[in-house]
């Protein structure tokens, strides 16, 4: 059983009561969202977190969508990246590799990992440099408000600190207006160095869902998606809000139980 509803920002928020269930929601979502944009645009733009977020969406690679999606047209970057090599535990592009990329047949060429010969700033340089060319061929849409990347879909999982991407409570990077791209070299945790899309990227794609589970998250979905009047902090999650495109929430029972909605918090 699932419960959905709106946000106050006119988002939408999508309730599991197992983790199976919004792994097959998540895979119908990221299905239908694909057959879309390729109708419309002829590709589907698609950027990817790490952690929890790709064992989530493992059903893709299972009956029927490995068959029905059409993987030759995925173009697939990330929204944030550690700077370690690509074989290294730590790589979100390992990580996508291993538990997804692997076992669907994308096109290796449609696939943009970064640089990891580089420094932190070089590589979030020439990640930029990347998605301007995919930006100027329009595989990746433009915004309508502003010459921002416009993706069809940006997948994010979000921190117990309630951090999206690689976007920390309290950081300066959370303040970038201009770049497409930044780079951190003082994580909280743990790999230092990482790039990651800016909020302004972020809050220019057509969709954006956020994929949580757990109750060690629990609290930071309370402070991101509840009204806290002028006082709530601002952490980073409560900060994504497309401009011009759609918020969804994936929770388990577990993420959502401090939810003040009682229909939301059973």
């Amino acid at each position: 059983m699932s419960l959905s509803g709106g946000l106050k920002d006119g988002g939408e928020l999508r309730i599991y009561d197992t983790v199976d269930e919004l792994a097959t929601d998540l895979a119908d979502y990221i299905a239908e969202l694909s057959e879309v944009s390729v109708k419309e645009r002829g590709f589907f733009a698609i950027a990817i977190s790490g952690g929890s977020l790709i064992s989530l969406m493992g059903k893709l690679c299972e009956a029927p969508y490995n068959k029905t999606i059409d993987w030759a047209k995925w173009y697939i970057l990330w929204a944030d990246e550690r700077v370690v090599a690509k074989n290294h535990v730590d790589s979100n592009y390992k990580l996508a590799k291993d538990g997804l990329l692997s076992k669907v047949p994308v096109v290796p060429g449609h696939v943009y990992s970064i640089n990891d010969s580089m420094s932190a700033e070089e590589a979030a340089t020439e990640y930029e440099f990347v998605l301007r060319q995919l930006v100027k061929t329009r595989i990746v849409g433009v915004s309508e408000c502003s010459d921002c990347p416009k993706f069809d879909l940006i997948l994010l999982g979000m921190g117990p600190d309630g951090h999206i991407a690689s976007l920390f409570p309290n950081h300066s990077a959370l303040d970038e207006k201009d770049e497409w791209v930044t780079f951190i070299t003082d994580s909280p945790k743990p790999p230092p160095e990482r790039i990651t899309f800016t909020l302004p990227v972020i809050n220019s794609a057509s969709n954006v869902a956020m994929v949580v589970t757990g109750g060690s998250k629990a609290e930071a979905v309370h402070l991101a998606i509840d009204d806290m009047g002028p006082d709530c902090p601002q952490l980073p999650a409560r900060m994504v809000c497309p401009t011009n495109g759609k918020l969804v929430w994936f929770l388990d029972r577990l993420a959502a139980s401090k939810l003040e909605a009682p229909e939301f918090a059973k």
